[in-house]
This record gives C-alpha cells, structure tokens and sequence, in this order.
C-alpha cells in the first residue's frame, strides 16, 4: 500500500472534509493556471482543471521526493446557472451579485475528483453533480449573510456548512460532501479499491 496520502489543495474546506476520515495525509498545493479555456464546458473544465492538478502535485514532488509512491487527492469545482460557469466571487460585490441572481432559482454545483496513484501514473476521475434551490432573498438578506459569512472563496458565494443554509429552499444530490468542495462517499470508495479503508 502507498505510505502517502496527499490532499492536492490548499483549500481549508477541503483538508477539514478530508479529516473526517481519520486517515492521515499531508497537503501539497499545485501551481497551475485556472483560467477556463474558450468554449469550454462546466463539466470539461472540472475534469481538465482536477487531473491537471493531480499531475501538477506528481511533478513537483518528484523534485523533493525521490521515491514518490502517494495517492494524490485533487478536486474542482464550479458552480453553474443557465449553463454559464460561475468561479469564487473573491469581493464582497461579486458575492451580492451572486446571490442575487441565485435568488429564485436552481443552481448546479459540479466537482470533479480526480485520485492518483503515483506509483504507476494511473488515474480515476469521477463527477459529481449537486443541486442548490434558492429561495426568494431579498437585498438585506443577501448583504447580512455575505457581512456575516464573507463567503468570497466558495463558489457560489455561501457556505453551506454554515448560515448558508438559510438561504436554500432545498438541496438535491448524491453527497452533500460534494457541495462543500470534496465527494467522501466517492473518494471512500475510491481510497477502498487502493487498499485504503479508513474503518479497515
């Protein structure tokens, strides 16, 4: 069995789902460029971007690790309404103006997973789709949960972990993990087949 699990992200989101399976791991931030490709798809970017990163964190660790033989862990995700792609608001602008055009509607959330296995170069890549339905919110609304929560580095502009909740009238998936940045269910699943299992 690999001695290395490697959570490819610097995400905080991601390293605290990660934690809830008790394995240990270490983080490796990968260097690549986001920007999304022209006419490139929601579903092809979340795959392009997470297998990318996967090879990105190979790379770079190759030049300090001269034996590498981890699973590395990456993951993307954006969030989608009316088929155009909607990235991480970083101001407080960009997430009230988020929030307000999710006011209302249904809002997909897909985050691609990509778990690769240093010693041999091989890969597995899942997708996993989750729903979000908004409901009516008004301006004060929006503007109160965004001064609250300061959700600027989630896509979509809230946490649901948190008083993102309030803003939903429902949410429709297979794991809500997945919402959050990060498919446990899957990623188990995945480790499981490696000959990791976090409950043996």
């Amino acid at each position: 069995m690999p001695n290395k699990l490697i959570l490819g992200s610097s995400s905080p989101y991601r390293k605290d789902l990660l934690k809830r399976l008790g394995v240990p791991f270490e983080c490796h931030s990968p260097n690549i460029d986001e920007t999304p490709l022209h006419p490139e798809s929601a579903v092809d970017l979340v795959k392009r971007l997470s297998i990318a990163k996967a090879f990105a964190v190979d790379r770079e660790r190759r030049v300090t690790d001269h034996t590498p033989n981890g699973i590395i862990i990456t993951s993307d995700q954006v969030a989608v309404l009316n088929n155009k792609i909607l990235g991480k608001p970083h101001t407080v602008d960009n997430a009230i103006n988020q929030l307000s055009r999710f006011s209302g509607k249904k809002v997909s959330f897909l985050t691609g997973l990509c778990v690769f296995n240093q010693q041999d170069q091989s890969y597995q890549y899942t997708l996993s789709e989750y729903h979000v339905y908004f409901r009516a919110l008004t301006l004060n609304e929006i503007r109160q949960y965004v001064l609250l929560e300061q959700p600027l580095d989630c896509a979509g502009s809230f946490k649901c972990e948190g008083l993102g909740v309030c803003l939903f009238d429902k949410m429709e998936g297979d794991d809500p993990n997945s919402l959050i940045g990060l498919p446990l269910i899957t990623l188990s699943r995945l480790l499981r087949e490696l000959d990791i299992n976090p409950i043996g």
